[in-house]
Order: structure tokens, then C-alpha cells, then sequence
């Protein structure tokens, strides 16, 4: 069996941000030279998620507006927050979006549905954070 272990990392431009990853995952892929196993791909963040969807713009801001809706931006909302710091909503909002994804991997390509894409998630950003790429199989 090979496996083959790669981080990406991201530092974003802003709080909140989706980051399509789904090329760095298959160079990753490709470099393992795994042609029949599986890929997880896992946020190395509480406050960071990795998931499965479309890359359209208004599922975006529709994700965007839901994740307000249950878990606002509003340091004073949350007992975390009495720590001193102001990300409590972001903590909620990887706990709803999922930390990683797992991809079947068959003839050495990522085996997705019909418009499947891998996304890093951000809810608390503007400083330097990771994703681990694990692949393993033959």
C-alpha cells in the first residue's frame, strides 16, 4: 500500500472565505501516484471545515447567510467569547459545515458526482492555517 501526506496552506483575505481546493488536491493525488484507494482531506482548524459542493457563486452566498442566520458574527452572543476572544461563532459554524471529506479514488482520479468540488472553508481567518491531504491505496 502507498500513502503519500502534503499540507496546503492558506492565509485569507478575509474573516470568512470559501477556497475552492480541489486542483491542489489532485496534484497531490497525482504525486502520490495512488491509481484505486481513498483521499481525506481534513481542516487543521476549529475553525476551519472542508466540504463537498457545487462552486456557484449564489450556493456561496447562500451558505454565507445561512451560517449567519444560526451562528451571527457577535462576540457577545457566545460564552466563549469571555476568554477574550471573538471567534465563537466560527467554532459553531465548522461544527455545522464538517471538518473533512473523505473521496474514493478510482483509476488514480478523484471519483465525484455531477458538479462535485472540494472547499476550505474559512470562518475566523487572516492568519496562516492548514489542510492536511492523506491519500492511501495502491
Amino acid at each position: 500500500m502507498k500513502s503519500c501526506t502534503r499540507e496546503l496552506w492558506f492565509n485569507t483575505e478575509s474573516r470568512y472565505q470559501f477556497i475552492n481546493i480541489t486542483r491542489d488536491v489532485e496534484d497531490v493525488l497525482s504525486e502520490s501516484n495512488v491509481k484505486e484507494g481513498l483521499c481525506l482531506v481534513n481542516a487543521m482548524h476549529i475553525t476551519a471545515s472542508v466540504f463537498i459542493n457545487d462552486d456557484e457563486r449564489g450556493l456561496h452566498k447562500d451558505y454565507h447567510a445561512w451560517l449567519e442566520k444560526i451562528a451571527p458574527h457577535n462576540p457577545d452572543l457566545y460564552n466563549h467569547n469571555m476568554t477574550g476572544e471573538d471567534n465563537g461563532d466560527a467554532h459553531l459554524k465548522r461544527q455545522v459545515m464538517g471538518r473533512e471529506v473523505v473521496i474514493a479514488i478510482t483509476d488514480g482520479k478523484l471519483h465525484f458526482g455531477p458538479w462535485e468540488q472540494i472547499f476550505y472553508g474559512e470562518f475566523d481567518g487572516r492568519r496562516r492555517k492548514r489542510v492536511l491531504v492523506k491519500i492511501i491505496g495502491e
